[in-house]
């Protein structure tokens, strides 16, 4: 049987947007129980409140998944990537779906163009690690003798990147840009490492 918290965030899956109230009657419980779990859901990062006008007075409260709540429900977006990237590249050249790839990261760097500007490499790691970790990965750097090391303990790709590869060009290109080095990878998850790490080495 499913708990009182699932069956709101089943609710919500349903009825984005719902106040305290509409969650009480599809749930089957007080308002009061109600504003609890929420408050406790809203902690835990899976539901948003946003506050919406209806006619004239105070706005009033509604709720709805986060992110992070979405994803606790089965999804095929997998599938789909997969058959996606699948067709694209009988359509398409090597180079051109690399291409496509690199302008991904590429795109993601731009935002970032002005913040960067006059860094320190140890300044553009740390932002390096902070703009991965938003798009799902795990990250660690380190400076050794011979440059700096970056680790991807985790990485949200893994399971498109077996069986294609050319989504690691993503993460590739974003290090090499945004570091303005080269970055290379000496070793990788899909060829049977712990993880993906890069070697960077200043100018």
């Amino acid at each position: 049987m499913k708990s009182t918290k699932d069956r709101i965030l089943q609710s919500l899956l349903r009825k984005p947007r719902s106040t305290i109230n509409d969650l009480a009657e599809a749930v089957g419980i007080n308002p009061i129980s109600v504003r609890h779990h929420l408050t406790n859901l809203q902690m835990e990062g899976l539901v948003e409140a946003q506050e919406e006008r209806h006619g004239v007075g105070r706005p009033r409260l509604t709720y709805l998944l986060s992110e992070e709540g979405m994803e606790r429900f089965p999804t095929r977006y997998l599938r789909l990537t997969s058959r996606l990237l699948a067709q694209m590249k009988e359509s398409m050249s090597e180079p051109m779906v690399t291409k496509l790839f690199s302008q991904v990261a590429e795109g993601l760097v731009a935002e970032y163009a002005e913040q960067i500007k006059g860094m320190s490499m140890e300044e553009r790691l740390e932002t390096v690690k902070e703009l991965l970790g938003e798009e799902g990965f795990t990250v660690e750097w380190e400076k050794s003798k011979d440059g700096y090391r970056i680790h991807e303990i985790t990485c949200p790709y893994y399971q498109i990147g077996q069986a294609h590869p050319e989504v690691c060009t993503v993460d590739q290109t974003l290090i090499s840009k945004m570091l303005a080095v080269p970055a290379n990878k000496v070793q990788c998850i899909l060829d049977g490492g712990t993880h993906c790490t890069y070697l960077v080495q200043p100018k």
